[in-house]
């Protein structure tokens, strides 16, 4: 292919980035709509007569769809790697719709029984099996398409896709409970955020079906094919170890800052501040507005001071920040002490979150960039990620301390920060995993 016909097929970075963040919007705001209603389908699915255990099995379900992303992180990023990004983002939102159209027209457990909490846990299978694909390859596919000098500002608008979607879900909330009685809300009105979910699949599908392979993949999966390489996790595994650990190390405290401060922050505020929900789930919208206009900027800022030190910094600050700002909101206990607190911490949470998905994508070469984001990114949220509510549920629980999340968060954290400095040098692209001749 030459170079005249890869540039005409290839798609515009603005077409790129509105393929990559709807995508990206449907799965994390099915995941948001989840953590935020989260204590009215205890009641539905989980009714067990302790309000504790119903919220935990809820957040433990929650969990479970997490289970299945290193699956999908294989199959789907082995897939993107061997035909294509296009094929493999098609097959992630179709398969998040079916798995929204599940919860949002699943019987409660009053209605069939054990077959409702069943149901429930099915679609979360499915809908984290297609998750686990959707953010890595979505990652690379804006990265692969961006100018020469701007690959953190691109690949920042998966971020801030995602934090639109936590916003919608929570302006979603907003308005369901304060329009519906809590009667109304609780019989029907909880499933209206997961059937207008459903929209957004269309419109992904459409805009994916209409989108090219960048010039960069075109001419690697070439290479490979010539090569004759057959096992593209086997090849990852092998020659780019330290490229799948960096992107582990960058998703903790990426996967455990949102997860807390973004979509677990209203249950946590009602049931260890006892906010109303309302409240809760105002107070909490500022947290992903924010995200969602410093991401691009702080993607924008990694291009020019590189990405490293933001990543660091970032998370440095998260860890320092955490135990004393939760301590002053155990004192200070109002709407507007969790929507100051929420801003603080969006502002790191951004730093980190919008150079994240370029520094995962540099670190490793195209021929399997796909395999080795996912897996990386999806280990870590498997493991550290998906069960954070469930975790500090279980914590405020067993401790009877509401500053009890801070210290998985900040440990986590610390953790992670460790491991990116010594892992993630923040050299040119693509060079630190890029096989020498030697070793190829």
């Amino acid at each position: 292919m030459t170079e005249r016909t890869i540039a005409a097929t290839s798609t515009s970075p603005h077409r790129a980035i509105a393929a990559a963040a709807i995508g990206n919007l449907l799965e994390a705001y099915d995941f948001a709509v989840y953590g935020y209603f989260a204590v009215t389908l205890s009641r539905l699915f989980f009714p067990t007569g302790d309000a504790t255990t119903s919220l935990l099995l809820t957040v433990a379900t929650f969990g479970v769809g997490f289970v299945m992303r290193p699956l999908g992180a294989i199959v789907l990023g082995t897939l993107a790697d061997r035909r294509g990004r296009k094929a493999a983002l098609s097959v992630t939102i179709v398969s998040m719709a079916v798995g929204t159209a599940v919860l949002g027209v699943a019987p409660t457990y009053a209605q069939i029984g054990a077959w409702a909490p069943a149901l429930v846990v099915a679609a979360r299978l499915v809908q984290g099996f297609s998750a686990g694909g959707e953010v890595g390859t979505a990652t690379v596919f804006l990265t692969e398409h961006a100018p020469e000098g701007r690959r953190g500002f691109i690949a920042s608008w998966q971020q801030a896709g995602q934090a639109a979607a936590l916003l919608l879900g929570s302006l979603m909330g907003v308005v369901l409970t304060a329009v519906l009685s809590a009667q109304a809300l609780q019989s029907w009105g909880w499933r209206i955020p997961f059937l207008l979910g459903l929209l957004i699949g269309p419109v992904g599908f459409y805009l994916r079906s209409r989108t090219h392979e960048s010039a960069e993949f075109t001419e690697a999966r070439t290479q490979m094919e010539v090569s004759g390489r057959r096992s593209v996790l086997a090849d990852t595994l092998r020659r780019h170890p330290r490229a799948v650990a960096t992107g582990f190390a960058i998703t903790i405290t990426w996967t455990v800052a949102t997860y807390f401060f973004l979509v677990y922050l209203p249950t946590y505020a009602q049931r260890a501040l006892h906010l109303s929900a309302t409240s809760a789930l105002v107070a909490t919208s500022a947290g992903p507005l924010v995200v969602v206009v410093l991401a691009p900027m702080f993607g924008a800022l990694s291009d020019r001071i590189g990405r490293r030190r933001l990543l660091l910094g970032g998370a440095t600050v998260i860890v320092l920040l955490t135990y004393p700002a939760m301590a002053l909101l155990k004192v200070f206990p109002g709407a507007w002490s969790v929507l100051v607190f929420q801003i603080v911490f969006a502002i790191p949470i951004a730093a980190f979150t919008g150079p994240a998905p370029a520094a995962m994508a540099e670190v490793c070469p195209p021929q399997v960039r796909s395999t080795t984001v996912s897996v990386g990114y999806n280990l870590a949220v498997a493991l550290f990620g998906g069960f954070a509510p469930f975790i500090v549920t279980w914590l405020v629980a067993a401790t009877g301390n509401a500053l009890s999340p801070a210290w998985y968060v900040v440990a986590t954290c610390a953790v992670s920060t460790v491991l990116i400095a010594v892992l993630y040098s923040g050299r040119a692209y693509a060079q630190i995993t890029e096989p020498t001749a030697e070793t190829a």
